[in-house]
């Protein structure tokens, strides 16, 4: 018998391993977000950082291994065989609850997850347990850790709110004090607001944070409740002292030091606190089969109240290896940087544009006109003078004139980095203290969305977008505990009732599941590679860089066209419904990569000297042809796919070898579109051009031979509509590709005889 729950053992350690790297690769965000977003150092300095905060964090993470062993289910109710069920339940159903949101790039909470997994398991355990001895379900919370389970619950909602507030408050207060001139601040506040965030940083997370730690004996935690304030006082006038030199003798940018402390910080309260989350449960299943061994007892007999004796210490070495795996899967998880994205994207400071990633929302559309109402009733109440200072606070300084690619700007300034680390380090590291698994995702990302909030990052162009976005990422945590819950009490009966072949089966299911996630998360990265046009985000200034830049993605774009066009005329032929429904997806994907682009133009002409103003409007006039390109051959998509899509005649054999003329027409017209911008032989444009009155009379011939089928043969009338709009949609198609080549001509034209005038 003890074979069995050997092998489930293995199977919860494998588990566990797996559970780490979907972990992680979630829970990355909390303690890159800040640094990386500010760009305050190199990206492998800040991943050495985080990785040495992980592993020191790992090791203070005993004090809250209780919470799995006891904290959420009462486990002298069950017996050990029922235990190892309900831990099995959970571990299966997080790693693929995680997974899921990892590929979609969303961050959600490993402690909300494990918490109602949890309770999703032994609510279903304690029901079997009751049905089969024919008692009551009214005797069902007696199972159940009511009183921890309700103040772990409150604890993590109540941080949402408190988190926010507490951010926006103190960025506030922070960018009163520094304003965006930061330079010329720090000599001034510089040395004062680094001894407020070092010392709090250091104070609850090396002091605080010792306490959960195994090595730390009970005098030594004692004396520190009783001391705290003296703590306190010394730290902080230690670390404004050393501060202010560092600001005023070295010229160290003390900013930069509080986002190296603040990553280390966060990261080691990570590993303190979610370490249970990973490894909490296999663990307590180690502990368990010990407990089982000892006893000598039948697993069905033996009741596991031992489980619930706070002296039971995790080993060591668990700890320090679920700490390297962490580590190794912070460097080589391509998701974490995913996810990542996502909460840069909702907090960065720069606004507008159409690069927003979430739609906007009734509720979100009802914030934002709320607060605009309450901001005039402000303005009204406020004094004149008190609205002008507090404005100038918030003036950001002119931008300099060298100008980074998009993706080398900081997302937001050394300020707003520095107090979400050190308001979020501060939360978390209490709640470590407290033994209250906070979730480190919930507070750390509304303290970000506080700040940047408070930071007037949310303008009228870009707050819609942007509480859409908290109001999904929001949405998913409550979906992340009904979710788990449910699944996690469906896994446990089946694993209750297939026993040895249910858990066989799962473990394959999860495997498959996995592999899944995995190759379609690498399919849509290697498309959003391929597919990314890329013009707003290279440094631009003239007509001969945007020539030059964007001959290759017009290439791309062309070339793409050509394919889709080609594939519908194909798909239309054949009466192919799946074929076409996939070009339109992909046209519509084109558009919306492109129409990304058009909502860039107002950051692109920004960007242009005074000198080189005439590229806006070529910029601007290459994006519209290309736009009217992809419009034309969508509507040749949208209006196939409607008429297959209703069951239509088809297209008759003469149609549909017209068609394929102008296709292969068409053709040789874009295959040497895409050889002569490819290679930027903008000079051999005209040869092109010479041949454009033969295309636009084909496209004619066969309009006025529709008409004469009209009044001999043709008996449909969806099909000449859907024959004349493919035509019609064609003639703009040529219309648009020869107006985008006459325009770069005429601009090549002019720049070379610029320049020979210059050189003249």
């Amino acid at each position: 018998m003890e074979q069995i729950f050997i092998v489930m053992l293995i199977a919860l350690g494998v588990l566990a391993i797996i559970d780490i790297m979907v972990g992680v690769s979630n829970d990355a965000v909390n303690f890159l977000n800040s640094a990386i977003g500010s760009k305050a150092l190199p990206l492998k300095a800040i991943m050495i950082i985080a990785s040495l905060g992980i592993l020191v964090g790992s090791l203070f993470s005993e004090g809250m291994m209780e919470i799995a062993r006891s904290g959420i289910f009462v486990p002298s109710m069950f017996t050990f065989e029922e235990v190892m069920v309900i831990f099995l339940a959970v571990m299966i159903t997080d790693i693929l609850l995680l997974d899921v949101f990892n590929s979609l790039g969303l961050p959600t909470s490993t402690t909300v997850s494990i918490v109602f997994e949890l309770l999703g398991a032994a609510v279903c355990m304690g029901i079997v347990k009751i049905v089969s001895t024919g008692q009551s379900l009214s005797i069902l919370p007696s199972f159940i850790n009511t009183d921890k389970a309700t103040e772990i619950v409150s604890g993590i909602l109540l941080s949402v709110l408190f988190a926010f507030t507490l951010g926006a408050f103190v960025q506030y207060i922070s960018r009163l004090a520094f304003t965006f001139n930061i330079d010329k601040k720090l000599q001034s506040v510089g040395g004062i607001f680094g001894g407020v965030a070092i010392s709090a940083i250091s104070f609850f997370i090396l002091i605080k944070g010792l306490k959960g730690a195994s090595f730390i004996s009970d005098n030594a935690s004692t004396w520190i409740d009783q001391n705290q304030l003296l703590l306190v006082g010394i730290s902080f006038v230690f670390w404004t002292i050393l501060s202010q030199l560092l600001v005023s003798f070295f010229k160290i940018n003390i900013l930069r030091v509080i986002i190296v402390v603040g990553t280390f910080a966060l990261a080691l309260a990570f590993a303190g606190n979610d370490l249970v989350n990973f490894i909490g449960v296999p663990i307590a299943a180690f502990q368990s089969f010990e407990f089982f061994t000892a006893s000598g007892m039948a697993p069905d007999k033996f009741m596991m109240g031992q489980l619930a004796d706070n002296s039971v210490v995790a080993p060591f070495y668990f700890l320090a290896i679920a700490g390297a795996i962490m580590v190794y899967t912070l460097w080589t998880s391509k998701k974490a940087h995913n996810v990542v994205e996502t909460e840069m994207n909702l907090s960065r400071q720069e606004t507008g544009g159409t690069d927003e990633l979430f739609a906007p929302n009734v509720f979100s559309k009802a914030v934002v006109r709320s607060m605009v109402v309450l901001g005039m009733g402000m303005n009204y109440v406020l004094p004149k003078g008190l609205q002008i200072r507090l404005d100038k606070r918030f003036e950001k300084p002119e931008q300099s004139k060298v100008k980074l690619a998009k993706e080398d700007q900081p997302a937001f300034d050394m300020v707003r980095a520095s107090v979400n680390l050190m308001v979020a380090s501060i939360l978390i590291s209490i709640g470590t203290s407290l033994q209250l698994p906070l979730s480190t995702t919930y507070v750390t990302f509304m303290v970000a969305m506080g700040s940047s909030f408070a930071d007037r990052a949310w303008d009228r162009d870009s707050a819609v977008y942007r509480v859409a976005g908290v109001i999904n990422v929001i949405g998913g945590w409550f979906v992340t505990a009904i979710v788990a819950f449910t699944t996690a009490f469906i896994v446990s009966y089946i694993l209750r009732v297939g026993e040895i072949y249910a858990l066989v089966v799962m473990l394959i299911l999860v495997a498959l599941l996995l592999y899944r996630s995995h190759k379609a998360f690498q399919k849509k990265e290697k498309e959003k590679k391929e597919s990314e046009l890329s013009l707003n985000r290279v440094d631009i200034n003239s007509i001969q860089g945007v020539m030059s830049e964007s001959s290759s993605q017009i290439a791309k774009t062309i070339a793409k066209v050509q394919e889709q066009y080609t594939s519908v005329i194909d798909a239309i032929a054949l009466q192919d419904l799946k074929k076409l429904q996939r070009s339109r997806k992909k046209l519509k994907k084109i558009e919306k990569e492109l129409d990304s682009l058009r909502g860039n133009v107002y950051f692109f002409i920004k960007n242009l000297d005074d000198t080189s103003v005439e590229a806006s409007k070529f910029y601007i006039l290459t994006l519209g042809f290309l736009q009217d390109m992809i419009k034309a051959t969508n509507f040749i998509a949208l209006s196939s796919f409607n008429h297959v899509d209703n069951n239509h005649k088809k297209l008759k054999f003469n149609q549909i070898r017209d068609l394929k003329l102008v296709d292969q027409k068409l053709q040789d017209l874009f295959n040497n579109i895409t050889e002569l911008f490819s290679q930027d032989k903008f000079n051999e444009i005209q040869t092109i051009l010479e041949n454009k009155e033969s295309l636009t009379n084909t496209v004619d011939k066969l309009i006025q031979k529709q008409i004469v089928r009209i009044r001999t043969t043709e008996t449909s009338a969806k099909n000449s509509k859907l024959y004349f709009s493919i035509l019609f949609e064609s003639d703009d198609l040529i219309k648009s590709t020869i107006g985008l080549l006459e325009l770069f001509r005429d601009f090549d034209i002019e720049t070379k005889n610029k320049t020979f005038k210059r050189m003249s």
